[in-house]
């Protein structure tokens, strides 16, 4: 079939118009802003030749980590001799576990008991699903508790978008964002008078994932040693000798015991009860739980 000019010219105008719609309609919606920034994708790689360069967009502005706030908290002690002590365990899956196996060491100690305030399939990184921040404002509202055992991560190995600047896991950004997601926890809760206790992430099977966690294990390590808070590291009690993952290792009879579960995340209870041992003895360690009390020295 033959074309006329203006037939040609038609034609024409419809191809520039379905491929500017095309581009106007990418950029409604988040991922036509990153095909705006390359428009001459659309036209394929003969088109990118000729196109003009684009300038290097500016990297992110730098988070800023809030300056650690410690607040004075009520010692343990003094709980204690008033006859109470309410503590909260907070965190992921990973967290409702240790809630199990503290619960089970520390439910017999009078004037002593121990809430799950845990949630599965939550974390710092993802606020946009559940903002850990105004969840545990929320629940201290509701349950006021004088100690605050932490323990997230595990969903956490994602990006993080704050103030509409979306950092990639373990970028330099998502570093800094994590840390201030952690110190703005911590303060809420020593603002409270909550003693804080953060619990590290244990050692995890597959290699790539647990250099991940080893990551955000940094990242919040560092944050407690900047805001005085205690924390209990647990990659070295889930490791065998070498260091390395182990599903099987030896309880206090030196018998080996399946310390986690088949998914190499998580523990089995006789992990859980593991990793909670140290958390239970600093408590009680804190708190004078189990102890004499002290007698005043003899005065030479």
């Amino acid at each position: 079939m033959a074309w006329g000019v203006g037939g040609v010219r038609a034609i024409n105008a419809l191809t520039a118009g379905l491929l500017i719609g095309g581009v106007l309609g990418l950029a409604a919606t988040p991922d036509g802003r990153a095909w705006l920034r390359r428009p001459t994708l659309l036209l394929g790689g003969g088109a990118n030749a000729s196109a003009p360069s684009e300038p290097t967009p500016p990297p992110p502005a730098a988070v800023a980590t809030p300056a650690p706030v410690v607040h004075a908290v009520t010692p343990l002690r003094e709980r204690m001799a008033q006859g109470r002590l309410r503590i909260g365990v907070f965190g992921d899956s990973m967290a409702e576990g240790l809630w199990t196996a503290l619960y089970r060491d520390l439910k017999d100690e009078p004037g002593v008991t121990v809430t799950r305030f845990s949630e599965v399939s939550t974390g710092l990184s993802r606020y946009d699903y559940v903002d850990i921040q105004a969840k545990t404002r929320g629940q201290l509202d509701a349950e006021p508790v004088d100690a605050a055992v932490l323990l997230f991560g595990t969903n956490d190995a994602q990006g993080i978008s704050l103030d509409g600047v979306i950092h990639p896991f373990g970028s330099e950004g998502w570093k800094a964002a994590y840390a201030k997601r952690v110190t703005d926890l911590v303060t809420l809760l020593r603002g409270r008078d909550v003693a804080v206790y953060w619990v590290g992430l244990p050692r995890m099977k597959r290699e790539s994932f647990d250099d991940k966690m080893g990551v955000i294990n940094a990242v919040v390590a560092e944050r407690m040693r900047a805001l005085g808070v205690p924390y209990l590291e647990t990659t070295g009690i889930t490791a065998d000798a070498d260091g390395a993952y182990a599903p099987y290792l030896p309880d206090a009879s030196g018998r080996k015991v399946l310390m986690r579960a088949n998914d190499g995340i998580h523990m089995s209870m006789a992990g859980y009860l593991r990793i909670g041992k140290p958390v239970a003895e600093r408590l009680r360690r804190d708190a004078g739980i189990g102890q004499a009390a002290a007698t005043p020295s003899a005065q030479g």
